[in-house]
């Protein structure tokens, strides 16, 4: 058993293998490299797949009760400061490998039919890898600084994701926002994790939860500073996981490829930031005001994500904003003490959204067979319909991501959300009848997402639209019917539907496998949480009605069209702007940060060019005319120094005596 646990680290290490392999042929055998497009992939996901059953084997090891295992050596030391490197085999970090690699793994061979005719398919694997190994080096570290090291990678390799097609200037700014966004909540994480280290003396989690709740204790430490501190470390989290207000980078992250949209929001870069509030809970669960200001930074985040995504017409965009709002609910369960709730939605989340976005893929694909390559008509929701006749298989599993999202029993979103309402219906039921109406919403627009695609009849865009996109350069040889996507695009959809439909059934409430794995010791935990049968019933049914009502009022208005969506926009145009402006938030960070650093920036220039610059010029200016009234008086002669020296004489006894 040890040799499993003793070679754990080799998990990270072969997707980085691959990735540099893979990355060194493309640097310096380009063209040939370029041409083993297949054996690159075969390579990559081969490797992939070893770190996979190497994980589930972890993973079946940590579910046998096997105790955590920790591998640690000194990386660097200078006088009392010691910073250790190496890796940790704890329930979490198993349950998050497993996740991290199955849903990589699937992205890759669905990638396989989606990159297919790219001509940078093997740069995309490389990248893919790099991505995956460091999201897995991430879960494993076993303290701060280490997370720290892979958690910028995780943020580089989705700049690099993002603006894979960077020939096109909307992908090359949405990596450039994703970045800048993503390095305002680095900051505060950097600051918050020496802070942290300065007051506690230590990176590890345990530790720093234990010392820092005795410095509070004992009056070493103020609270109000330790929260300071705690707040600062959550701000990462905040943009890692495109919490309020720094949400805005994720909707334009979609102008990346669809796996990689796939990947960043079901496995790795958004779920980076709820494990790191899972991590550093020992810390955070200590402060109850920060506590407090996470739950509603979570409820309010899922209920802006979900107000956006009612209105949103592109495909992708929708279920980002459908990511903001679930993320709001993993960030909230987390803020009211609901530790495994959080991580049962993460693990539930990953498996259906993963589905959802390579079926949105699919979509895109099948459409760009009617359309062409123009990605503002494959991936309108107003030009398709109809779908499930000519895609069965992406209409199927859309269906089951619709109904675990939207908290249907007895898919696996109802189980793990389910838990979260609960949790924080006992911690703040006003929290509580804000998520609870979230839900109603989450239901509404994911099933306007389903019907608008896949069901009625299809729609087609306008020749006058498909002309003007071709005049744009965008021309394309179009086909009358979409079509279904190949075996290697529709297998991982079949795969991950049955994750999406039977997962959730480890985390019931009667018998919550889940949290007696993630928790020790699991006795302790299990009893402090026993189940009433009657509270379960009305949270649920309620939950479930709210979600049910959802989905009517979709079937009504996309279905039958009664009332007409257009009607009711008119009726409440205001408000319906506002939902689909993404309540402006681009706008105001345009006005107030772009624009204005841009008028700051001036100002800055101003004061150098008159002020900073004048006071140099004037400097130059007085030593130029002293210089050269100087001159005059250097000239060599030895009487005329004397003459000098007598007059200064003179001038000092006449002044002297007059004084």
């Amino acid at each position: 058993m040890e040799p499993l646990y003793q070679y754990a680290w080799l998990i990270p290490v072969l997707p980085l293998l691959g990735a540099l392999i893979v990355g060194f042929g493309l640097i310096a055998f380009s063209e040939t490299t370029s041409k083993l497009r297949r054996p690159s992939a075969i390579f990559i996901m081969a490797l992939m797949a070893i770190a996979m059953g190497h994980s589930l084997s972890l993973f079946w090891s940590q579910v046998q009760g096997h105790a955590p295992y920790t591998q640690m050596i000194e990386w660097a030391a200078a006088g009392n400061l010691h910073i250790a490197m190496g890796y940790v085999i704890d329930p979490l970090a198993a349950l998050m490998l497993v996740i991290v690699t199955t849903v990589a793994f699937l992205v890759m061979l669905y990638s396989d039919g989606y990159m297919a005719h790219d001509a940078g398919y093997v740069r995309f694997f490389a990248y893919l890898s790099l991505f995956g190994s460091s999201m897995l080096g991430l879960v494993v570290s076993p303290n701060l600084v280490q997370v720290y090291i892979f958690w910028e990678l995780v943020g580089m390799c989705s700049y690099l994701l993002i603006g894979f097609w960077y020939d096109r200037k909307s992908a090359a700014e949405a990596a450039q926002k994703a970045f800048v966004t993503n390095r305002v909540g680095d900051f505060g994480l950097l600051l918050g994790m020496v802070g942290l280290f300065w007051a506690t003396g230590t990176f590890e989690f345990g530790e720093m939860g234990d010392r820092l709740t005795e410095l509070v204790n004992t009056g070493l430490l103020s609270p109000s500073l330790a929260a300071i501190l705690a707040i600062l470390v959550f701000l990462g989290p905040v943009a890692k996981s495109a919490q309020f207000p720094l949400h805005v980078w994720l909707p334009d992250a979609m102008e990346g490829p669809t796996p990689i949209s796939a990947l960043i929001h079901a496995a790795t870069m958004v779920a980076a930031g709820v494990f790191l509030i899972a991590r550093m809970f020992p810390v955070f669960e200590q402060l109850p005001q920060v506590m407090t200001l996470i739950a509603w930074t979570g409820a309010f985040t899922a209920f802006m994500g979900a107000t956006i995504a009612i209105t949103q017409n592109d495909i992708k965009k929708s279920l980002a904003y459908s990511t903001i709002s679930q993320l709001g609910y993993m960030v909230m369960g987390m803020g009211v003490g609901a530790y495994s709730a959080g991580l049962f939605h993460l693990m539930t989340h990953a498996y259906f959204k993963a589905m959802l976005f390579l079926g949105s893929g699919s979509v895109i694909h099948g459409m760009e067979g009617v359309v062409g390559h123009n990605p503002d008509l494959a991936q309108d929701m107003r030009y398709m319909g109809g779908l499930r006749k000519y895609m069965p298989i992406t209409g199927a599993s859309f269906l089951v991501g619709c109904l675990a999202i939207s908290g249907v029993p007895p898919f696996a979103g109802f189980w793990s959300k389910d838990e979260i309402l609960g949790a924080v219906f006992h911690a703040n039921p006003a929290m509580w009848v804000l998520t609870w109406l979230t839900a109603g919403l989450t239901a509404f627009y994911m099933f306007r997402m389903y019907f608008m695609t896949f069901e009625g009849k299809f729609r087609n865009v306008p020749p006058e639209l498909q002309e003007q996109h071709d005049h744009d350069g965008h021309h394309d040889d179009h086909a009358a019917e979409p079509h279904e996507s190949p075996w290697t695009m529709t297998l991982p959809l079949v795969v991950l539907a049955i994750p999406s439909t039977l997962i959730g059934f480890v985390g019931t409430p009667f018998n919550n496998l889940f949290e007696a794995f993630i928790h020790a010791p699991a006795e302790e935990r299990m009893a402090e949480h026993a189940v009433d049968l009657t509270e379960f019933l009305i949270l649920g049914s309620s939950s479930v009605g709210i979600g049910l009502i959802g989905i009517t009022i979709a079937s009504l208005m996309y279905l039958k069209g009664t009332p007409r969506p257009q009607a009711i926009a008119k009726a409440i145009e205001p408000l319906y702007q506002f939902s689909l402006h993404k309540w402006y938030f681009d706008e105001l960070y345009e006005a107030v940060f772009i624009k204005g650093c841009r008028r700051l920036a001036r100002q800055v220039l101003e004061v150098d060019y008159n002020v900073v610059d004048g006071v140099v010029n004037l400097t130059g200016f007085v030593t130029m005319v002293t210089g050269e009234g100087l001159k005059y008086f250097q000239n060599g002669r030895a009487q005329f120094y004397a003459l000098i020296v007598l007059l200064a004489v003179l001038g000092f006894v006449i002044f002297s005596v007059q004084a």
